[in-house]
């Protein structure tokens, strides 16, 4: 198992992550979800080595996974690409790029790297500064996909992809998913289109874990509860309840049911089932926080 015991990132007085306790199981397809500075890439780059951490551990099978080239061999964090006329990577082409993944992840697999950029419709002699959004997405879901790593990281994925683009990516990790299953988690602000693909959810806010759970398990027991103020209050006393909107007299809740609870029917309320958007935005909004 992939485990992160109290992960702090601090950097100077701004603490970004505090004190996290994962533990990320094989074998399974997990969704990182949160708002813009939540930590979701810092959290990503350092149980990948990529970042090092300000306190706490992040280890793979009970070894440390800082510098070392085991864990590490195991382990691929493919970052969303922003490619400035100064960077680095703005004169690499994609054949280069994928050539350089290539030297860093030995379990790549070339033929399958080969096979996606005909795939996407890549032209491998262009120069990562000329492509899209879109295209800059694809190069990464390339090198995720064919670094074979056991455990597989992809920051926003998606991100400048149309609909028909995104439901290829999504078709193409879960054959990969069935075929090896590999671990992978999708960090991602697009959350319903990934709900479906999400064995887990993980949500983070301000730097901490709000919750780890199966996703189907939250969709069942989150409801959203509406009618008149009296009776919503009536009918929801007790419960862990969220985001309450109110319209004159008129009020709604989100309500994350526990094991055994139910709404009494006795109440003039009505009751609706919530979307993981839904949710996120109940727990992680505005009026949440």
């Amino acid at each position: 198992m992939l485990k992160c015991e109290n992960l702090t990132k601090a950097y100077g007085k701004k603490i970004v992550l505090q004190g996290l306790n994962l533990t990320l199981e094989p074998g399974k397809i997990y969704g990182l979800i949160g708002r813009n500075g939540a930590g979701k890439t810092t959290m990503l780059s350092i149980m990948s080595n990529q970042n090092p951490l300000t306190a706490g551990a992040v280890t793979l099978d009970g070894e440390t996974v800082w510098e070392n080239r085991k864990a590490i061999d195991r382990i691929c964090f493919s970052r969303e690409l922003n490619i400035s006329p100064e960077s680095g990577l703005a004169r690499y082409t994609v054949k280069n790029y994928l050539k350089t993944a290539a030297t860093f992840l030995p379990h790549w697999d070339q033929e399958m790297a080969d096979r996606l950029t005909v795939f996407f419709g890549l032209d491998i002699k262009a120069k990562l500064s000329k492509l899209s959004k879109g295209m800059l997405s694809m190069v990464t879901i390339i090198v995720a996909l064919a670094s074979k790593a056991e455990y597989t990281f992809l920051d926003e994925p998606v991100a400048g992809l149309d609909v028909v683009a995104r439901e290829q990516f999504y078709k193409l990790l879960l054959q990969e998913f069935s075929e090896t299953g590999r671990t992978f988690v999708i960090s991602t602000h697009i959350i319903e289109e990934a709900a479906d693909v999400m064995e887990e959810v993980i949500m983070l806010d301000g730097g901490k874990i709000l919750l780890k759970e199966n996703t189907q398990d939250l969709l069942d027991r989150a409801c959203y509860v509406s009618g008149l103020n009296e009776e919503v209050d009536n009918a929801t006393a007790g419960f862990e309840c969220h985001h309450a909107e109110r319209m004159g007299r008129s009020k709604g809740v989100t309500v994350l049911l526990r094991e055994g609870e139910a709404i009494d029917t006795k109440y003039d309320v009505t009751v609706q089932p919530l979307s993981l958007q839904k949710i996120f935005v109940a727990l992680c909004g505005e009026e949440a926080r």
